[in-house]
This record gives C-alpha cells, sequence and structure tokens, in this order.
C-alpha cells in the first residue's frame, strides 16, 4: 500500500493549490470576516469547486460524482489547511455523502446528486455538549404514525446556517450513552420547530446551535436502520476526522514553511536568527512531527479506500497526531516570530485559531487516545 500520491492525485493537489491561493487564500478568510458573512464562505467560490469536481469527490458516478476516494479529498483537505480555505467541502462533500450512502434510494438520490453538483449544503448535528461526545445523544425522536418527532438542541453545528438540510444523530431507544438506540434522520432545513442560532466562531468560520422543537420526520427520512444508526455515524465521524487531520496537516506545514522563511530573513546580532542553533533545533522538531502526522493522514486515507476494518483506528490516531502537530506548530509559531507574531498583522495568528478550532472538533486528542485504547481493549 503506497503512501505516495498517484499521478493523478499529484496534478488535482497542484491544480488545488493553484485554485485556492488565488481563489480562497487567508486574504480572502479575512474579507469574509471583516464583511461578516453570514456563511462564512463565498457560495461563488464553492460553486466553482463543484464544478471542478470537488463536492462528488466521495460521491459515485451513478449519482453524478466521480468516486475519487478519501486519499484525493484528504490531499484536497491538505491544500485547503495550507490557505485556511473557507467552505463546507467537510460538513458537505465528505461528512454528508457518506451519511446519504445510507438513506433510502429516493432520498439518496435526490441529495447526493445536490451534493456532487453544489447546490446542497448538508450539515451533520451530532453533539450536544462543549466536547465531542456521539454517544451522550439525548436529543430524542419519538414514533408518531409512521414518522417521528425530534425534540432537543445539537450545538457547534459546522455550517448550520448555511445549511439546506441537516443529518441529525437522535434516540429512539436506551438513554444517552449507549451506542444502541442511535438513528439518524435527514431534516430540511426551514421546517417549522427548527431553530438556528449563529454561534461567533474564534477561527472565523460558521457553526450554529440549532433547536429541533417538535420537528417532523418521515419514515423515508431515516438514514440507515432505526435503533441501530451507530455503525453508520462512526462511519460519518471517521470520514470527517479524516479529513481534518488533513487540513491540520497542511496547516502545519504551512505555518512552518512561513516561520522558516522568517528565521531566514529576520536579523539579530548581525546574522539570521534561523542561525541560531537553539531555533534550529525547535524548528527540526516541529518538521519531524509534521512529517508523521503527514504520514498518518496518508496511511489512513488509503486503509479507508481499501475498506480496510482498522480504518477507523487509523482515522483517530491521525485526528491526534495532526491536531497535537498543527496546535504545537501555531503556537511556536508565535513565539519564533516575536512580539508581531501576536498581532492581527500576520496570518500566523489566524493558523493558530483554526489549529484549535479543527483540533477540538469531533474529538480532541484525549478523546481519540481514549477511542483508540479502546479498540485496542486496553
Amino acid at each position: 500500500m503506497s503512501l505516495t500520491p498517484t499521478d493523478e492525485e499529484a496534478m488535482l493537489a497542484a491544480s488545488a493549490r493553484e485554485f485556492l491561493a488565488r481563489r480562497a487564500s487567508p486574504r480572502d478568510l479575512r474579507a469574509l470576516r471583516d464583511e461578516r458573512v453570514a456563511a462564512a464562505f463565498r457560495g461563488e467560490v464553492w460553486q466553482e469547486m463543484a464544478a471542478m469536481g470537488w463536492a462528488g469527490m466521495l460521491v459515485d458516478e451513478q449519482h453524478g460524482g466521480s468516486d475519487f476516494g478519501h486519499f484525493g479529498s484528504s490531499l484536497l483537505c491538505m491544500e485547503m489547511g495550507r490557505q485556511l480555505s473557507a467552505s463546507p467541502f467537510v460538513s458537505t462533500a465528505v461528512m454528508g455523502a457518506i451519511a446519504m450512502r445510507g438513506a433510502v434510494p429516493s432520498l439518496r438520490d435526490r441529495w447526493l446528486q445536490r451534493i456532487a453538483d453544489g447546490k446542497a449544503i448538508v450539515a451533520l448535528a451530532v453533539d450536544e455538549s462543549q466536547q465531542h461526545a456521539p454517544t451522550r445523544t439525548a436529543l430524542t425522536a419519538t414514533h408518531d404514525g409512521d414518522g417521528f418527532i425530534l425534540r432537543g438542541e445539537k450545538r457547534f453545528v459546522v455550517d448550520g446556517q448555511a445549511a439546506d438540510a441537516f443529518v441529525v444523530a437522535a434516540r429512539t431507544s436506551k438513554r444517552a450513552g449507549d451506542t444502541d438506540g442511535l438513528s439518524l434522520f435527514l431534516v430540511e432545513a426551514g421546517q417549522p420547530g427548527i431553530t438556528v442560532q449563529p454561534l461567533d466562531m474564534i477561527d472565523s468560520r460558521a457553526a450554529a446551535s440549532v433547536a429541533f422543537d417538535g420537528v417532523r420526520a418521515g419514515p423515508d427520512d431515516v438514514i440507515g436502520k432505526v435503533d441501530q444508526a451507530w455503525s453508520l455515524l462512526e462511519d460519518v465521524l471517521d470520514a470527517g476526522r479524516l479529513a481534518l487531520a488533513a487540513e491540520l496537516a497542511g496547516m502545519a506545514d504551512e505555518v512552518l514553511l512561513r516561520t522558516t522563511d522568517y528565521l531566514k530573513q529576520r536579523r539579530q546580532f548581525g546574522q539570521p536568527i534561523g542561525s541560531f542553533q537553539a531555533l534550529q533545533h525547535r524548528a527540526a522538531d516541529l518538521y519531524c512531527q509534521i512529517e508523521l502526522a503527514r504520514s498518518t493522514v496518508m496511511q489512513a486515507a488509503r486503509l479507508r479506500d481499501h475498506g480496510d476494518p482498522r480504518a477507523g483506528l487509523h482515522a483517530s490516531v491521525a485526528k491526534c497526531k495532526a491536531g497535537e502537530a498543527a496546535r504545537r506548530v501555531t503556537e511556536e509559531a508565535v513565539q519564533m516570530h516575536g512580539g508581531v507574531g501576536m498581532t492581527d498583522e500576520l496570518d500566523v495568528g489566524l493558523f493558530l485559531k483554526r489549529a484549535r478550532v479543527a483540533g477540538a472538533l469531533l474529538g480532541d486528542c484525549d478523546f481519540h487516545a481514549d477511542r483508540v485504547a479502546s479498540m485496542l481493549h486496553f
């Protein structure tokens, strides 16, 4: 199993790098922040991404996608991390697409085609507290005739205010903390009983709290099987974790590149500060951390594409390693840049903020270390 990109995958990464530097760079993120764009991404840029096939990376050809695979989508996410590119790629093209594979044919056909065409934003609504804990789902879906009534609230729903539909994790039986008794529903936005409250995020991205008060879901809105959605939910989450890990790895790589360039230019005591051995050691250590993180991401992506049963475990390893690498690199970058590193003038602070948020989304390193230990029966 090769971790080296194929020629086709390398061409994808190269074209993505050129496009994102031109259309979705840190400069564009600043504009989104300063203009207070509600969706926190440009709809026209997302349409351009969809036209290049990015929205259908994980959608099969029958539904208008390319089925390019997780290795390719991870390469895209790495390039997005390098540019701090704001888009609904992870929420919609990754997690939304994976979730809709488990829907009934009529629902699957409709939404996968719309996702691949870039005509629908789908947001995963799973967490209900400040920490990632999918088994603690307490939002209820009670039987009502042939359908269900949803009541409860979800927190930190990424791209929630722009969503056309939500993939909602709900409890149809058992109690919070059980993996049994969970079900997934596709709930279209704008229905009576849905309240979306935008959240101010430190990384200038979009997230929302979404309340469901007596929202009805029909029998065909169920994704997967009633009471037995845990394995599908884990698959959706692992796809999202891998995408975030790739973004974090790309982010860390870009920040170290910018920092080493600064070390070569900034002079003190008549010489570049990069000539000081203490800073060289710190930069070399960060480089090793990034290479390790990148390798875990590539391995996890290849395993998912090969349908390996260890893919979930490796997605957790990648999320943890990439999250820690991005945290360390961005923190060290601020220090190595000195006082100017604390200002909004440099992009370093934007990378640090995004690294903190992306590192916590879908589970921080502590969450994934515990998950890996459980999977290995420790």
